[in-house]
């Protein structure tokens, strides 16, 4: 085994299909991977330098499972709307700390590009309390996804949405704290952080927190 076999995967594109308006299905026939729910994957779209961060959608032994959002012309979506099976793909091994901690209940809110990493964690929860907010511009985004809120945009940017925000504040929570999982927009997911912390009580510890992105900043994930 190399170096380069330490730290890197090489599948092959098995199959691809558009699953929501703008977000297209990618399986990935590799060798087994050891991964948690919640973890991600890190794609060489445009040569080894060039590299887009997409959580797992699913996996088993034969391979991986991703669903991939349109953002427009970048690299990662060009990436995703040409690439066709027989293609050879290079990635990172599964990473990450979005993960399922132990809790009474647990809370997910977040927009699209969260809605692939909450999937095979509320598929792990199976019966477990759980409240699930995810907000997406129309119905026309939305994941398959069981015992899901959904919220609507309905045009307005992401990133100025308070959507999002303000159906956490007004979620009936229990009076304890359990167990939250904020993904999507940087600015959002603190907002609802500090929500959270001020005027819930709850303890940092309790809130899980995933920053993909923010307008004008590269280096998220």
């Amino acid at each position: 085994m190399g170096l380069r076999d330490l730290f890197f995967v090489t599948g092959t594109l098995e199959s691809t299909k558009q699953i929501t308006k703008r977000m297209r299905h990618l399986r990935i026939a590799c060798p087994p991977q050891t991964w948690t729910p919640g973890q991600q994957i890190r794609i060489s779209v445009d040569g080894l330098l060039t590299r887009r961060t997409y959580s797992i959608w699913d996996g088993d032994e034969t391979g991986l499972e991703l669903c991939v959002l349109d953002h427009g012309e970048g690299p990662g979506s060009r990436w995703a709307r040409t690439i066709q099976p027989g293609q050879k793909i290079t990635f990172t091994k599964p990473e990450g700390k979005l993960v399922l901690r132990p809790a009474r209940y647990h809370l997910f809110a977040g927009e699209e590009t969260a809605s692939v990493a909450f999937a095979p964690m509320l598929r792990t929860l199976k019966d477990a309390k759980t409240h699930t907010l995810l907000e997406v511009d129309t119905p026309e985004d939305r994941l398959p996804l069981d015992n899901v809120t959904w919220l609507y945009r309905e045009g307005a940017p992401a990133a100025s949405s308070k959507t999002l925000l303000e159906a956490v504040q007004n979620l009936d929570l229990p009076p304890d704290p359990g167990m939250a999982y904020l993904a999507g927009e940087a600015k959002t997911i603190q907002s609802i952080k500090t929500h959270l912390i001020q005027d819930r009580a709850w303890p940092r510890q309790s809130i899980k927190t995933k920053p993909f992105w923010t307008p004008g900043k590269k280096g998220l994930e």
